[in-house]
């Protein structure tokens, strides 16, 4: 068969494939994400049924769909949004940043791995889901309720942290020196900084810029920028995923609600495409030996996932419930763990297993834990008051024997 007619065919096959899962997933009412792993994994490397005309077509296009997931994460906030939650959140983005890398950095020091491959599994448990998390909260009804501004803080705080992380793993993982890394991190921070600075002062500017009353016009120049800057940010080894953020915060108001608009479908398209690469380029057989480490980071960063959103929402001046709430929504994980994953790969391969593992379970378990945490908590604080022993002095009898008492002890 000619390479173009198997390419063809292939692709089609995939994306029919993804709108079927999607459906499925959407009828079921959870994330499409883990039947998009499978999906990979079941045509990958050591698969059923291995697709190979296509496979260096899907590979670009994984990496399109990185760079579109970053971009509408930043078009979702404004310089000054973004400012304000490091102002209010940052001692919740460090309990968060402590209590949820840790594990992952010391699950791979443990399983010998190094500590190049420590620093990316910490960001593998780190990063909560945001595209998970926030259509959770949709479908729970809690876009209003008092603890949501709380868990997007800590998504903030996150998105805006992997502006500086992942420059820093990109360094790691090429093997440059300390210097070297010392001036991509201090590259990083500057560009972080100006484009920040930028938006903050000249916003209006750069979105009138690109602006055009014509959603083609406007389609084109802010993909294509996007495109550009990823490729000069990846050329700076300050990583593309960076550049496309960073391009979506400069850009704001009603062009980035059309923008928006305009590039959701390609979004969900090229990241669909980016999670099936991924279980692609993942051997089935290479899943069962890390299995066992896999269920039990799940476990340990799900339950410190609902301390962050518990102290978070603490912070914040929530009561009871809201806490749980919190704390329960966080526990996905999915996009940034799997983009963190496909990085460390050459240096580590048995990081794209654990992680497939990982966020198979987590973003299955995220919902549930998002629904059914509150309840729990309740129950428990139930039973607990009820088997609690009562240590209160019984009350006297009467007022007579209350008087007899004080005159024996005044006695």
């Amino acid at each position: 068969m000619h390479n173009t007619t198997a390419l063809l065919i292939e692709l089609g096959a995939i994306i029919l494939a993804l709108g079927l899962l999607g459906r499925l997933a959407g009828r079921v009412g959870f994330s499409p994400i883990p039947l998009y792993l499978l999906a990979g994994l079941a045509f990958g490397h050591g698969g059923i049924l291995p697709l190979t005309a296509s496979e260096e077509f899907v590979a670009t296009g994984a990496e399109i769909g990185v760079i579109l997931l970053l971009l509408l994460l930043g078009l979702e906030y404004s310089a000054s949004e973004l400012v304000t939650s490091l102002k209010t959140q940052y001692p919740s983005g460090a309990v968060d940043f402590v209590l949820n890398a840790l594990p992952g950095a010391a699950a791979a020091l443990l399983l010998g791995w190094g500590p190049v491959a420590a620093v990316a599994l910490a960001g593998v448990t780190w990063i909560s889901s945001s595209g998970v998390i926030a259509k959770v909260l949709g479908d729970l009804g809690r876009l209003g309720n008092r603890e949501t501004p709380v868990i997007l803080g800590v998504l903030v705080i996150e998105d805006l942290a992997m502006a500086l992380y992942l420059p820093i793993l990109t360094a790691l993982l090429a093997g440059v020196s300390l210097a070297g890394g010392a001036l991509t991190l201090v590259i990083s921070l500057g560009t972080v900084g100006a484009v920040l600075y930028v938006a903050l002062r000249h916003g209006r500017l750069v979105s009138r810029a690109v602006s055009s009353d014509n959603a083609e016009m406007l389609l084109l120049v802010v993909l294509g920028l996007t495109l550009l800057v990823a490729g000069i940010a990846q050329h700076l080894q300050v990583s593309a995923a960076v550049g496309a953020f960073l391009v979506g915060i400069a850009v704001s108001g009603e062009v980035a609600e059309g923008a928006s608009t305009l590039l959701t479908p390609l979004r969900d398209l090229f990241a669909a495409v980016f999670f099936v690469f991924f279980g692609l380029s993942t051997d089935p057989a290479d899943i069962p030996p890390v299995l066992v480490p896999a269920v039990l980071l799940a476990l340990a960063t799900a339950l410190t996932k609902v301390a962050t959103g518990w102290y978070a929402a603490r912070r914040a001046g929530i009561h009871g419930a809201g806490r749980w709430r919190a704390g329960g929504t966080l526990v996905a994980r999915g996009e940034f763990s799997i983009v963190i994953a496909g990085l460390a790969v050459g240096v580590e391969p048995r990081i794209g297993p654990l992680a497939t593992a990982y966020v198979l379970i987590l973003v299955v378990i995220g919902p549930l834990t998002a629904r059914y945490t509150e309840p729990l908590s309740r129950v428990f604080t139930r039973r607990r008051k009820t088997t609690q022993p009562s240590t209160a002095a019984p009350a006297p009898a009467s007022a007579e024997a209350a008087r007899a008492d004080s005159l024996t002890v005044d006695a």
